[in-house]
C-alpha cells in the first residue's frame, strides 16, 4: 500500500489523521465501529479511478478523541465542516456500518457538496421484530461468526494474533466506538423522519447474513431513502467489501462513474 499517504488536517483542535490516494472525483470513505482498517484493503484499487479520503474519526485509530465529540451526529457535523474546509465539493461519499450512520446524518443536514451517498451494512436506524447483534457482548469466537458468514473469512479473524500496537488501537476503537452508540443503541429516531429528505443518488449494499444489522435494515433503509438503489450479497456478512469484494467494487465504481 505504496500509494497510500497519511495526513494531518487540524480543525478545532482536532488533528485529523486520514489516508489518501489517487486522483480524480473525491470518495470520501466512513468507517465503522473496528477502525479503518475495515476499508483500507479496498483503497488502493478505488484510487485508479477516485482521489480516495479516508480519515480515522476523533477518537479512534491515529486520530486523538476530542472531548467535545460525543455523539454521532457530532460527527456529522465534524465531517461537514471537514468537507468545507478542505474545499471539496461534488464528492462521492461511502459509510460502513457506524460510518454510514454518520453519512446519512450528513447528507440530511446538508447534501450540496455531496454527489452520491452509499451506505454499507449501516447503522442508525432500529426495525421492528428485527434486533441487532449485540457486538460489545460478543467473544472473539462469536464476533467472527456474527461479522463474516464464510468459513475461510472466520477462520481468518480468528487466526490472527493482533500486535500490541494493534490490540492498544482496538480497544481504544472499542471505547470510542461504546460512547458514540452504546446508549443509543447504534441508532438515531430522528432518521427515520427525515430519510425521505435524500434527493442525490444513493446505494445501498448488504450482506443477506449480516450478524449486525439483519437484511431487514438494509429494505428499510431501502424503504426510507427516495428511489436508492439496492443490492444485497448472497451468502455475504458485515463486511461485503470483503467477502463479495470483486461484485461490491464493480457495483459500487459503476454507481458512482454514472453519478457523475
Amino acid at each position: 500500500m505504496g500509494n497510500i499517504i497519511l495526513k494531518t488536517l487540524h480543525h478545532r483542535g482536532v488533528d485529523l489523521k486520514y489516508r489518501t490516494a489517487g486522483n480524480g472525483p473525491v470518495l470520501v470513505l466512513l468507517h465503522g465501529a473496528n477502525g479503518s482498517m475495515s476499508l483500507l484493503p479496498i483503497v488502493e484499487e478505488l484510487a485508479e479511478k477516485f482521489q480516495i479520503i479516508l480519515p480515522d474519526h476523533p477518537g479512534f485509530g491515529d486520530t486523538k478523541q476530542a472531548d467535545w465529540i460525543s455523539s454521532i451526529s457530532d460527527l456529522a457535523y465534524f465531517y461537514l465542516d471537514i468537507i468545507e474546509t478542505m474545499d471539496l465539493d461534488d464528492i462521492h461519499l461511502l459509510g460502513h456500518s457506524m460510518g454510514g450512520w454518520i453519512a446519512a446524518e450528513m447528507a440530511i443536514c446538508n447534501s450540496h457538496n455531496i454527489k452520491s451517498l452509499t451506505l454499507v451494512s449501516s447503522a442508525g436506524i432500529a426495525v421492528e421484530g428485527t434486533p441487532m447483534g449485540d457486538l460489545f457482548s460478543w467473544s472473539p469466537k462469536e464476533a467472527a461468526s456474527q461479522v463474516f458468514a464464510q468459513k475461510e473469512f472466520v477462520d481468518q479473524m480468528l487466526a490472527h494474533e493482533p500486535s500490541k500496537d494493534e490490540l492498544a488501537v482496538m480497544q481504544k476503537n472499542r471505547q470510542m466506538a461504546m460512547l458514540l452508540c452504546q446508549k443509543a443503541q447504534f441508532q438515531n429516531p430522528d432518521l427515520k423522519k427525515w430519510l425521505h429528505r435524500l434527493r442525490k443518488p444513493t446505494l445501498i449494499l448488504w450482506g443477506d447474513s449480516d450478524g449486525i444489522f439483519p437484511e431487514p435494515f438494509a429494505h428499510a433503509y431501502h424503504d426510507l431513502v427516495p428511489n436508492s438503489d439496492l443490492e444485497i450479497y448472497k451468502d455475504c456478512g458485515h463486511v461485503p467489501m470483503v467477502e463479495a469484494r470483486k461484485e461490491f467494487l464493480e457495483r459500487l465504481i459503476d454507481f458512482m462513474v454514472k453519478a457523475g
